[in-house]
C-alpha cells in the first residue's frame, strides 16, 4: 500500500466539532465530476478546478465517492488499496493538494470507506488465492468448501444482490477446482471475514492514514452488513435481501448487534484527533435500530432514507420528518435528509414520472418504468423540476444535515436511454439486463453548452453525455438569474444565515400544505397541491416558484420571515 508524506492538514484543523450537524454536503462522483486531462475519466485536479464553483454554490462539505485503485467492476467500490488513489483519478499529492484547496475555501472533506468488501485484486485476496485451505491469508474472507462429493456446488443457495449466486469457487495453486468464497455483491467483491482480528487492525490504520491527511470524515458503506454469523446463514432459512432486516439483530447477515463493536474500536480512533472525525453511516435497517449507528459512541450520524423513498405527498413527507428527527433525538445525532444520489434515480426525473408508474426515489418503481423503454425526453420534466425543488427547499429548511448529489443544483433529469454497450453497472450485465442499472445518475457533468463532452473535459466522457445535456451546462446557468443553479446558491446562502437551534414548530395547516416554523422567526410553507394557498404575512425570503398576490402556486414551497 502506497503511503507519502501528507500536507498540513490546513486551515479547518481545530475547527468546531459539530460543524457536521447541519452541514450540506455535496456529492462528489469523481469519475463523472470533472476531467482535466482529457482521458474521459474524472479526476482529482478536475474537482481542484471546480473548487470556485463549490464555494459559490455554498456547500460546507463535499464527500468524495471511492477514487481508490479500482477496476471498476462496480463504479469504485471493488477497492484494490484503501490508502492510494486510482492513477486514472490522480495521485496522493493530488489528493493533499486538492484537499488544502477545499479547506482553504472553507469546505471540508468527507471520504467514502468500504469495509464490507474488497476487490479480488486487493492485495489480500491475491495472497489467500495463493494459500492454501485454512490458511491465515484465506481467514481474512470468508472461504467454504463446495457441496457435493467434488465440491462443485455452491456451499448454499445465497444470491448476491448484484443476481447470481452470492459464492464464486476459485482455482488452487496447483490448478484443481476448490474452495468458494462468499460476495453480498459482484464476483469481484469478497467479503471481508470481520471477525478476524487482522481486519480490524488495518481499517484503524485506513482511518488513521486518511485522518493525518486532513479528511475531515468518512462515509461508511453497507455499515450495518459488516459481522455476519454464515453458520447461521447457512441453514436455508434467510437470503440476502436487506428487506429481511426488519426485526433488527436476528439476521445473520445484516444489522448483528456484534457491528457495533467495529465502530467503538473506530470512535476511538476519530476521537484521537481536534476537532473529532465524524463519521455518517449507510444503514438499511429497522428504525428503532438506527439510533445505535449515529450515536456518540458509535459512527455518529446514520443517513436517513425515507424521503428519498417517498412520493411527493404531505402526509408522507410530514411522517418521515417527525419519525427521522425522533429516532436523532434518540441517538443524540442530527438528522440526514437526501433526495439523489449514485445508486437511485434523479429527483428531477422521479417527480415527472408518468402517472401510474411509480416515483418511489430507492430506485424500483423508476427503474422499472425506464427499463421498459421510458425516456426523460417523456417524463414531464417541468412537473418533474418543479417538484423536485420544492421538496429540496423544504428539505433545506430542515433541522439536520442536507446531503446533495451533484448535477442537482443543475436541475440535471435522469439519462434514461443507455446504448447497452456503453452501460458499465454490474446489476444491469449480472440480471440479464432485467434491471437497467445505476448508469443514468452517473453521466459526467456538462459545464458548457458546447464541446464533445460539454466542459467535462477534452475529449468525451466514459459515459455518453445526451445532446439535450447542453440546456443544463453550468456556465449557462450561471448566466440566468432564473436557473435552478441560481435558486440552490440562494437556498444555502440562506440557509446559512436562517439556521438556528435543531428544532421546529408545525403549524396548523389543511389539505396538501405543510407549515413549520423555524427558530428565529422563519416560516417554511410546501404546497404539494395544484390550487394556490395564502401565505402568513411577511417577507417571502425565496420560493421555489413566483408567488404573486401573497398567494404560493401549487408544487412550491416558500421561505416567509413573518
Amino acid at each position: 500500500m502506497t503511503e507519502t508524506q501528507p500536507l498540513d492538514a490546513g486551515p479547518l484543523a481545530g475547527a468546531d466539532a459539530d460543524w457536521w450537524r447541519q452541514a450540506a454536503v455535496y456529492q462528489i462522483y469523481p469519475r463523472s465530476f470533472a476531467d482535466s486531462n482529457g482521458d474521459g475519466i474524472g479526476d482529482l485536479n478536475g474537482i481542484t478546478s471546480r473548487i470556485p464553483y463549490l464555494a459559490e454554490l455554498g456547500i460546507d462539505a463535499v464527500w468524495l465517492s471511492p477514487f481508490y485503485p479500482s477496476a471498476l467492476a462496480d463504479g469504485g467500490y471493488d477497492v484494490d488499496d484503501y490508502r492510494d488513489v486510482d492513477p486514472r483519478i490522480g495521485t496522493l499529492s493530488n489528493f493533499d493538494r486538492m484537499t488544502a484547496a477545499l479547506h482553504a475555501a472553507g469546505i471540508r472533506v468527507i471520504v467514502d470507506i468500504v469495509p464490507n468488501h474488497t476487490s479480488d485484486r486487493h492485495a489480500w485476496f491475491t495472497e489467500a488465492l495463493a494459500a492454501p485451505k485454512d490458511s491465515p491469508a484465506r481467514g481474512r474472507y470468508i472461504f467454504r468448501d463446495g457441496r457435493g462429493p467434488d465440491g462443485a456446488l455452491p456451499p448454499d443457495g445465497l444470491q448476491s444482490l448484484f443476481g447470481g449466486s452470492a459464492w464464486e469457487r476459485v482455482t488452487e495453486p496447483d490448478g484443481s477446482p476448490g474452495q468458494w468464497y462468499f460476495h453480498l455483491f459482484a464476483k469481484e467483491q469478497p467479503d471481508l471475514n470481520w471477525d478476524n482480528p487482522k481486519v480490524h487492525e488495518d481499517f484503524l490504520t485506513t482511518l488513521r492514514f486518511w485522518s493525518d491527511r486532513g479528511v475531515d470524515g468518512f462515509r461508511v458503506d453497507v455499515a450495518h452488513g459488516l459481522k455476519k454469523d454464515m453458520a447461521a446463514a447457512q441453514n436455508g432459512l434467510w437470503t440476502t435481501d436487506p428487506d429481511e432486516v426488519l426485526r433488527g439483530g436476528e439476521h445473520p447477515l445484516w444489522d448483528r448487534d456484534e457491528v457495533h463493536t467495529v465502530y467503538a474500536e473506530w470512535r476511538k480512533v476519530f476521537n484521537e484527533y481536534t476537532p473529532p472525525r465524524m463519521a455518517v453511516a449507510e444503514v438499511w435497517v429497522a428504525p428503532h435500530r438506527v439510533p445505535r449507528y449515529a450515536s456518540a459512541e458509535g459512527l455518529g450520524q446514520a443517513f436517513n432514507f425515507d424521503l428519498l423513498k417517498a412520493d411527493f405527498n404531505p402526509g408522507q413527507f410530514r411522517t418521515v420528518i417527525e419519525n427521522n428527527l425522533a429516532l436523532a433525538a434518540a441517538s443524540g445525532a442530527s438528522s440526514t435528509w437526501v433526495f439523489s444520489n449514485h445508486d437511485v434515480v434523479r429527483h428531477a426525473t422521479r417527480y415527472g414520472l408518468p402517472n401510474g408508474t411509480g416515483r418511489r426515489g430507492l430506485g424500483t418503481d423508476g427503474l422499472d418504468w425506464l427499463l421498459a423503454g421510458g425516456d426523460p425526453g417523456e417524463v414531464d420534466a417541468e412537473r418533474g423540476l418543479r417538484r423536485a425543488k420544492a421538496a429540496t427547499l423544504l428539505m433545506l429548511a430542515l433541522p439536520g444535515s442536507a446531503y446533495l448529489y451533484q448535477g442537482e443544483e443543475l436541475g440535471l433529469p435522469e439519462v434514461g436511454q443507455i446504448p447497452a454497450a456503453d452501460r458499465q453497472d454490474p446489476i444491469y450485465f449480472r440480471n440479464g439486463a432485467n434491471e437497467v442499472g445505476r448508469d443514468g445518475c452517473r453521466v459526467p457533468l456538462p459545464w458548457e453548452p458546447t464541446g464533445t463532452s460539454f466542459g467535462f473535459g477534452a475529449d468525451g466522457s466514459h459515459l455518453l453525455q445526451p445532446a439535450w445535456f447542453r440546456d443544463y451546462a453550468a456556465s449557462v446557468q450561471t448566466a440566468d438569474a432564473g436557473s435552478t443553479l441560481a435558486f440552490y446558491r440562494r437556498a444555502l446562502a440562506l440557509r446559512h444565515r436562517l439556521q438556528g437551534a435543531e428544532e421546529l414548530d408545525w403549524q396548523a395547516s389543511s389539505g396538501d400544505v405543510l407549515h413549520f416554523a423555524r427558530p428565529g422567526g422563519w416560516h417554511v410553507v410546501a404546497n404539494f397541491g395544484e390550487a394556490p394557498v395564502e401565505l402568513p404575512e411577511g417577507e417571502v425570503l425565496l420560493a421555489s416558484a413566483p408567488v404573486e398576490g401573497g398567494k404560493l402556486p401549487g408544487e412550491a414551497t416558500a421561505w416567509v420571515r413573518v
